[in-house]
């Protein structure tokens, strides 16, 4: 069963049983002249109107939030748990009131019989098992009008505790008996709508629930990638927990990257708290551990060039920095200059102007070049360079070879193996001199992909 489905049905199942027992214990009351149990019976009236108000409230704050209620409706709950707390007060008044007129007057003590007690403890028994099934739905469901309800009845079975007292006082020939009972459920009603009244004031000027910023928090920094949580403020708006954090991230992080952070903080709320709903803002910070070229990545990224093959080198102290910068192959020397001007100076704003800043300007290769698959035989001719030019090397296996002729000139791809225990620097070096030398035999060729990899097993 629905969560919202859960909450009508308690609700509506309350709504019987606070009606026949309000009604028994009221006939009841007239019947022997009791205070005691008149005002009971009037404050199971009002747990009545109360359940009447909760069924048809948690029908309308579950509906989903719209174009006017962005947080959902969840805040009605709050609103209707004031209107019963009015009628609480209302109530505790007019018994205090009576209570005193009946010790003023000296009036007659209700007559005793067994029917009242009888009364008195269905009512009690029938309390306690609403009180706990409402507490358990309004704890599954976060309800605040449930969890008012719940209260309503708990207090009822104290309230019925107080009239037994007082009636038996009655009996032993206490005139005031019963009048000190309706004044004791008085009281109760009074300490029940203060406590009401501090828990609903507290969620309508959104007073976060407690533990909920430490669990939300300590949820977030548990996420690969987050460094820290600047700031985090939760409200409450029915069930729902709505989360406002500002995390730290690490700059270099893609964009993509940070989009999965906040789909795993998000999870990781939802886990810690239930039904969560979170606001994710990252900060992207620089780590002490960033290295240069990773620094050097953020400075052109941020600048919006596109740089590969960056090369960095310490000399004595002083910091050497090499970028192969890629624009647009129809643009003028000018422009480029300009932009790897602006690059290089930008560096130097970040390092330092001591830091020696080289620049290689190269064209951007069109995304979607026009092309289609080489003759088969041109292919083979490839492939047979491909092989000799590997033949007195650490390369060998030369396969898969494809040509490709497009608008820019043809592009090789070629897949090779070398020996499992050569480092990366020694494979790509021996690559990339076969394929210098192939370019060097076909200047037709514009590119050269290798993809060099282990034997078999």
């Amino acid at each position: 069963m629905s969560a919202s489905n859960t909450k009508t049905s308690v609700a509506a199942i309350s709504i019987f049983a606070s009606g026949g027992m309000a009604a028994a214990k009221f006939v009841v009351g007239v019947a022997i002249g009791s205070l005691a149990l008149i005002s009971e019976a009037l404050h199971s009236a009002i747990d009545l109107v109360a359940t009447i108000i909760t069924w048809a409230v948690v029908r309308v704050s579950d509906q989903p939030a719209d174009a006017e209620h962005h947080y959902g409706h969840g805040k009605l709950e709050s609103v209707s748990a004031l209107g019963i707390i009015a009628l609480l007060y209302v109530l505790a008044g007019g018994i205090l009131v009576e209570a005193y007129s009946r010790l003023r007057d000296g009036s007659p003590p209700p007559s005793i019989s067994a029917i009242p007690f009888v009364v008195l403890v269905v009512d009690i028994i029938v309390n306690l098992w609403r009180a706990r099934a409402l507490h358990r739905a309004a704890r599954e469901t976060k309800s605040q009008a449930l969890a008012a309800d719940a209260l309503h009845f708990a207090s009822d079975v104290m309230g019925s505790a107080a009239v037994i007292v007082g009636l038996i006082l009655a009996g032993l020939g206490f005139w005031w008996g019963d009048a000190a009972a309706a004044i004791a459920v008085a009281v109760m009603i009074a300490l029940l709508g203060l406590r009401m009244a501090r828990e609903t004031v507290e969620t309508l000027l959104d007073r976060a629930p407690e533990g909920a910023q430490e669990k939300a928090t300590a949820a977030i920094k548990a996420v690969s990638g987050v460094v820290g949580v600047d700031r985090l403020r939760v409200r409450m708006v029915g069930p729902t927990h709505f989360i406002d954090a500002i995390a730290k991230v690490p700059r270099t992080y893609p964009i993509d990257r940070v989009e999965e952070i906040k789909r795993k903080a998000q999870a990781a709320v939802t886990k810690a708290l239930g039904d969560a709903d979170l606001t994710f803002t990252a900060v992207p910070v620089a780590r002490d551990n960033e290295t240069v070229r990773e620094r050097i990545m953020v400075i052109a990224r941020n600048s919006g060039l596109a740089i590969h093959h960056v090369t960095v080198h310490d000399l004595g102290g002083k910091l050497i920095v090499g970028i192969d910068l890629e624009v647009d192959g129809e643009m003028d020397l000018a422009a480029a200059h300009t932009i790897a001007h602006n690059l290089e100076h930008a560096i130097r704003e970040d390092f330092g102007e001591d830091v020696e800043v080289d620049t290689h300007i190269e064209p951007l290769q069109p995304e979607l070049p026009w092309g289609t698959d080489a003759a088969p035989d041109r292919v083979e001719t490839i492939k047979a360079a491909l092989t000799r030019f590997a033949a007195d090397g650490a390369i060998h296996d030369i396969h898969n070879v494809r040509v490709r002729d497009t608008d820019a000139g043809e592009i090789v791809n070629f897949h090779c193996r070398a020996a499992p225990s050569m480092s990366v620097i020694k494979v790509h070096d021996s690559v990339d001199e076969i394929e210098r030398a192939l370019r060097r035999a076909f200047p037709t060729i514009k590119r050269v992909i290798s993809h060099a990899e282990p034997p078999r097993a």
